[in-house]
């Protein structure tokens, strides 16, 4: 029997990371929820890369608009961060610390300039309980922009690898 994905991803800017994950819902036909704070980010990317570094530097977790999703009813939870100061954005941080992940197989996925960081490290760090799967770490342009560096062919045999995996009912 598969196993059930819900694709959780935040974004902002020019949506890369919401560009990946509306791909891989495409290509695995799994219910997708993006990720909002209650206080939207506003003013220029740049002063938003200010911003954000600050409170990645103080560990701030944004107050978050409700999912849409309970990921009590997934097996398979695919979460999709833009890489901010070397790791997840606050808002992934938020999400990851409420939720419940023992018996969840967690595909983390983060959309970097080219310093992917520890990302994947931390999201393993908060998600106690939880296997790992399939990791991927897609690289854009380095100015922020929505140019991508990772080939469009290693996505796709990425995105085919969960596929063939869910359909299997293994990790």
């Amino acid at each position: 029997m598969g196993k059930k994905l819900l694709i959780v991803y935040y974004s902002i800017s020019n949506g890369n990371t919401k560009r990946i994950a509306e791909q891989m819902q495409k290509a695995t036909g799994a219910k997708i929820a993006r990720i909002e704070t209650v206080t939207p980010y506003t003013g220029s990317y740049d002063e938003i890369v200010e911003q954000g570094q600050h409170e990645v530097d103080r560990g701030y977790q944004p107050q978050l608009k409700p999912l849409g999703a309970d990921i009590g009813d997934y097996d398979v939870i695919a979460v999709g961060t833009p890489t901010w100061w070397y790791t997840m954005a606050p808002a992934v941080l938020s999400f990851l610390k409420s939720c419940d992940w023992k018996g969840k197989t967690v595909i983390p996925f983060q959309t970097h300039g080219g310093w992917p960081g520890h990302v994947v490290r931390d999201i393993k760090n908060v998600c106690r309980g939880a296997e790992f799967a399939n990791e991927m770490k897609i690289q854009f342009d380095s100015t922020g922009g929505a140019e991508l560096v990772t080939k469009n062919t290693e996505i796709e045999a990425w995105m085919k690898k969960i596929e063939q995996s869910l359909s299997l009912g293994i990790n």
